[in-house]
């Protein structure tokens, strides 16, 4: 019996190696996979996803408009669906690869983050979080050696910021994972 999947850690948890290593894994078992993710993540390009180590593999993009049960039956049926960056789905493409689970009895595997830089969900995440057979943490560590839990958004100079819209794409140049009490501390330490 097929599952809905999330699997999610803060930046730097390796999301992205764990989703194409899946991809190769399947793949090594004569396994056709469908990798998708949001258009809204173009950070490198398109229709790519690459992790900090240097896998990287073509994926379909997905617009926030598309009805994901569609661009699959026109895909070509797969065996299996991984979904990268799922938390810039929206909710009703959650729906849509839920019903995907169900009805064509199709795993489908979901890597993404489950909260924001100010620690709020992502509405694709929230949405994963209460329709997922299965949720998993991909753990990381903060400098201090704890475990990271939030995706601090960091400046130019490195100072966390505590404003702005959700969503802004980067990597290790904007983003740091921190556990919650190294976050709060340099948030106090800056005022």
């Amino acid at each position: 019996m097929a599952k809905l999947y999330f699997k999610y850690g803060a930046m730097g948890s390796s999301k992205s190696a764990q989703a194409l290593i899946t991809q190769f894994n399947y793949e090594e078992l004569g396994m056709s996979v469908w990798l998708i993710k949001p258009s809204v993540d173009t950070r490198d390009g398109a229709d790519v996803i690459r992790s900090r180590i240097g896998l990287e593999r073509h994926a379909e993009v997905i617009t926030p408009e598309q009805d994901i049960r569609e661009a699959y039956r026109r895909s070509g049926k797969r065996d299996v669906i991984i979904a990268d960056e799922a938390q810039f789905f929206t909710p009703a493409q959650i729906d849509q690869l839920r019903e995907l689970v169900d009805e064509e009895d199709l795993p489908v595997l979901c890597f993404g983050l489950r909260t924001d830089f100010l620690t709020q969900f992502f509405p694709g995440s929230r949405r994963l979080m209460e329709l997922a057979d299965s949720i998993t943490e991909i753990k990381t560590v903060c400098a201090c050696g704890r475990k990271a839990t939030v995706n601090a958004r960091i400046d130019g100079s490195g100072r966390i910021v505590t404003e702005g819209e959700q969503v802004l794409l980067g990597g290790n140049d904007s983003y740091v994972a921190m556990c919650h009490q190294c976050w709060k501390k340099k948030i106090r330490e800056q005022r």
